[in-house]
């Protein structure tokens, strides 16, 4: 991968893993036969803060040398917003995932997007 893209503000990279991770989400849901209402509910409780933290305390040990320099740097970032549903130590952990995430998605890397992402 090109240093250019491990340089970039990681609250970007965040940004932009967010929505990857969001969408990698709901594209798995959507094979589910029950209501929006439910695949909605499993959608949020993935993809919030907290199940965020849970999970990258699960793949931090397989991140590579650069993946665990952009996700200190997210981690430490400063931000603009407060946690409502979670503890700042989660909020930051989440952050660090989505900076990865948008990272690898950058990169041009979806096989390591999916290995970050699957349970």
């Amino acid at each position: 991968m090109t240093d250019h893209i491990s340089q970039k503000n990681p609250l970007l990279l965040a940004f932009i893993g967010d929505a990857v991770h969001t969408l990698f989400v709901r594209e798995q849901l959507s094979t589910h036969d029950a209501k929006i209402s439910q695949i909605h509910k499993l959608a949020s409780d993935t993809l919030c803060a907290t199940a965020q933290a849970k999970r990258f305390d699960q793949i931090y040990d397989i991140l590579t040398e650069v993946e665990r320099d952009i996700a200190t740097r997210a981690r430490n970032a400063p931000h603009n917003t407060a946690p409502k549903s979670c503890t700042l130590g989660d909020y930051h952990k989440a952050t660090a995932l989505e900076a990865v995430i948008g990272y690898n998605h950058l990169g041009g890397n979806a096989n390591r997007v999916k290995e970050l992402i699957q349970c």
